[in-house]
């Protein structure tokens, strides 16, 4: 049985979005994100980094710096609250270096990221929900399919704590 998700986009939503981070040392938690994807995990949720990552195709940082910023994010969250699994694009339509220089399902809002997880991990996106701080993120979700997708950061859902009791309350709706 396909098992539900909590995507998450990583910067602005899980982490401090520093425009394009080049190291680990950029890569700092928001306050409360260690509760809220614990919280999720305890609540049976796959949590799934998607990201669009067009520094790399930009050629502001490595494929291998990336992974270096991945790893060292879920040694800041922990067991308990770490990714499942990330999945990123590193690609941009006009701004990026080739080969990265394409257009691609994969960068959100397009939902590529989201169906590739789906399939890949045996997930539903009619049991899961999506949490990110652009409406490219809301819009990627819906588009898979994605039944609860919060957008962060506004006034009404200032932080990921909010956002997720706002996908939590509308999952629970029938």
């Amino acid at each position: 049985m396909a098992r539900p998700a909590a995507f998450l986009d990583r910067d602005g939503t899980v982490v401090e979005d520093v425009h394009y981070a080049r190291n680990i040392e950029q890569i700092r938690l928001l306050p409360g994100a260690v509760q809220v994807l614990s919280d999720l995990r305890r609540r049976g949720f796959v949590l799934v980094i998607v990201t669009n990552q067009s520094g790399i195709g930009r050629g502001l940082l490595t494929e291998s710096d990336f992974r270096a910023q991945t790893e060292h994010l879920a040694r800041l969250l922990g067991p308990a609250a770490a990714p499942d699994a990330t999945y990123y694009c590193p690609h941009h339509p006009t701004e990026a270096l080739p080969p990265y220089q394409v257009v691609c399902r994969c960068r959100k809002p397009s939902p590529g990221l989201i169906e590739r997880a789906t399939a890949e991990l045996g997930l539903d996106p009619a049991r899961s929900l999506a949490i990110g701080d652009k409406e490219r993120d809301v819009e990627c979700a819906r588009a898979a399919g994605v039944r609860a997708c919060v957008r962060m950061g506004t006034e009404s859902v200032p932080t990921l704590a909010a956002a997720a009791a706002l996908a939590l309350s509308e999952l629970s709706r029938e």
